[in-house]
C-alpha cells in the first residue's frame, strides 16, 4: 500500500473529503503536528532583493518566533462568517450617522475629512464552535507581506491537503500594492505617485522591521522611490512634506500615535491637516474603525436600529462581536462581580498594553481601570493549536487575523502564542498560514 493510499484511508482525511465538520477542525489542529514550512523557500521569498541577503538571518537571530513551522486549520465557513462581519462593519462605518456619533468625541485630527479610507485594516478574531468572534479592529495591522511570504513557503503535509493549502487570494501581494494606489487615486486622481515613506518611531528597532523592508522593495519594484524613516526626520515646508529635501507623496503610517498629537509627529500632523501628503492609515480611519469603544456600539442592537441598519446586518454584528460595554464608575459593583467573565482593554490602546483578564485583576488595578477610558468585553477564549516544540507536544493559543480593505478580505492568517495575548515571544509560535477546510456542519 502506498503512503498516499494509506492516508486516503485515514478517517481524518476521509472526514474532510466527506464534509463531516462536527469536530474536524479541532482534531486537525490537535492532531496534525507536521512541519510544513519550507525554510529554504522562505529564505528565497524574503531575500528576493540582493540587498536583503541577511534578512532571514536577522529574523532567526533576533526574531526567532516570528513564524510558526506549521499551518493552522480553520473551517471555510468560519472564514466566510468573518468576511460577512467585515462587510457589515464597512456598511455601518460608511453611514453619516455612525460617523457623527463616533467623531463627536474623537480627537480634532480625526475630524479632518479625507477620501483615502486607510490601508491594512486588521480584524482579529477568536474562533469557537459557534464561529469567529471579533475581539478588536486595528488600523495599522502588521504582518501582511510577511504572511504572503510565509504562505508561499508552505509545503503540504500530505497529497490530500494540497488543494486545501492552495486556497486564498490569487495574489495578495498585488492586492496590497493596488490598495496603496487606490488610496493615492482617491485623493490625487491621475497625478503620478512617485515617492512613499514608511514611517514609524525608531524603525530600526521595531520588531516588524523586516516587513518594512519588504514593503520598501515592493514599492521599488513598481517604480516608486521608497524610504523607511522616523517621523522626526520629516519636515513640513511650504505646504509640502519633505524628507531630506525630497517631497513625500504618500506616507504608509505605522505609528501608534493614532491622532498624530505627539511632538515627534508634528510635521506629519501639519501635512495631514493641510492634506499636503496622502497619509494612510490616518487619524480619521482610527476613530471610525479602531477605537475599541466602537465595539460597544457595533454590538448594540438598539443603537444599530437607530442608524437604520437592516435586521440581517444587525444579526451578523450582534452575533459576531462579544458583548462589549464602556466602563463607567457607576457600574463598578456589577463589573467587579462579573469580572471573571470579562476582558478589560483601554479604548484607545493597541496590542496588549494595559489590557487585563478580569480573573487576574487586583482591586488597585481595577481602580485604575475605572479612572481610565476602558471597555469591558465578554471573555472569549482563543482556540488551540497543538504543535511539536523541541519534540514535545505543546498546546498554543490561536487567533485569526483578517486583513481587509474597503469591506473586502485580502488575506487571513493565524497567530500562535502562549500567555494572555499575542506576543511573538513563544517558542513554536508566531504567524501561521491558514488552511481552510471546506467542510460543512453535520447534516447540512
Amino acid at each position: 500500500m502506498t503512503a498516499t493510499s494509506a492516508l486516503a484511508r485515514d478517517p481524518l482525511i476521509q472526514a474532510i473529503a466527506e464534509g463531516d465538520c462536527e469536530d474536524i477542525v479541532e482534531r486537525m489542529n490537535r492532531g496534525c503536528q507536521c512541519v510544513s514550512l519550507d525554510h529554504a523557500r522562505l529564505k528565497t521569498e524574503l531575500e528576493r532583493d540582493p540587498r536583503d541577503g541577511a534578512l532571514l538571518a536577522t529574523i532567526n537571530a533576533t526574531r526567532p518566533h516570528l513564524f510558526a513551522d506549521s499551518v493552522a486549520f480553520v473551517a471555510e465557513r468560519h472564514l466566510d462568517a468573518a468576511a460577512a462581519l467585515v462587510e457589515a462593519v464597512e456598511h455601518v462605518v460608511s453611514l453619516p450617522g455612525w460617523q457623527s456619533a463616533v467623531l463627536e468625541h474623537a480627537p480634532a485630527s480625526a475630524r479632518v475629512d479625507c477620501a483615502a479610507s486607510g490601508v491594512f485594516l486588521g480584524f482579529d478574531f477568536h474562533l469557537g464552535a459557534d464561529g469567529p468572534r471579533l475581539i478588536e479592529i486595528n488600523t495599522n495591522a502588521g504582518g501582511g507581506l510577511l504572511n504572503v511570504a510565509l504562505a508561499r513557503a508552505q509545503r503540504a503535509c500530505c497529497a490530500e491537503v494540497v488543494p486545501l493549502a492552495a486556497r486564498g487570494e490569487e495574489d495578495p501581494e498585488r492586492a496590497f500594492l493596488e490598495m496603496f494606489i487606490s488610496e493615492w487615486r482617491a485623493v490625487r486622481g491621475n497625478a503620478p505617485l512617485r515617492t512613499v515613506a514608511i514611517v514609524d518611531r525608531d524603525p530600526q528597532s521595531q520588531y516588524l522591521l523586516p516587513e518594512f523592508l519588504l514593503f520598501q522593495r515592493l514599492f521599488e519594484r513598481h517604480g516608486l522611490k521608497a524610504w523607511i524613516c522616523d517621523p522626526a526626520a520629516l519636515r513640513f515646508v511650504g505646504r509640502r512634506l519633505l524628507l531630506d529635501g525630497e517631497e513625500v507623496d504618500l506616507v504608509y503610517n505605522r505609528l501608534t500615535d493614532f491622532s498624530l498629537d505627539e511632538p515627534v509627529s508634528a510635521a506629519l500632523s501639519d501635512a495631514w491637516h493641510a492634506q499636503a501628503s496622502v497619509i494612510t492609515p490616518h487619524p480619521r480611519a482610527h476613530a471610525l474603525y479602531a477605537d475599541k469603544g466602537n465595539l460597544a456600539l457595533l454590538c448594540d442592537d438598539g443603537f444599530l436600529q437607530s442608524l437604520g441598519i437592516d435586521a440581517a446586518t444587525r444579526s451578523v454584528l450582534v452575533a459576531g462581536i462579544p458583548r462589549t460595554v464602556r466602563v463607567r464608575a457607576e457600574d463598578a459593583d456589577s463589573l467587579w462581580k462579573h469580572r471573571r467573565e470579562l476582558f478589560f482593554k483601554p479604548a484607545t490602546g493597541y496590542g496588549s498594553r494595559a489590557a487585563y483578564r478580569g480573573d487576574k485583576l487586583t482591586r488597585s488595578v481595577f481602580a485604575s481601570i475605572l479612572a481610565g477610558d476602558y471597555i469591558a468585553q465578554e471573555l472569549v477564549p482563543p482556540s488551540a493549536r497543538r504543535l511539536s516544540v523541541e519534540g514535545v507536544a505543546t498546546d498554543l493559543k490561536m487567533d485569526l487575523r483578517v486583513y481587509a480593505y474597503r469591506g473586502a478580505v485580502q488575506l487571513a492568517a493565524a497567530r500562535l502564542y502562549r500567555g494572555q495575548t499575542t506576543n511573538f515571544r513563544t517558542p513554536g509560535g508566531g504567524f501561521a498560514t491558514v488552511v481552510a477546510l471546506p467542510c460543512a456542519q453535520r447534516g447540512a
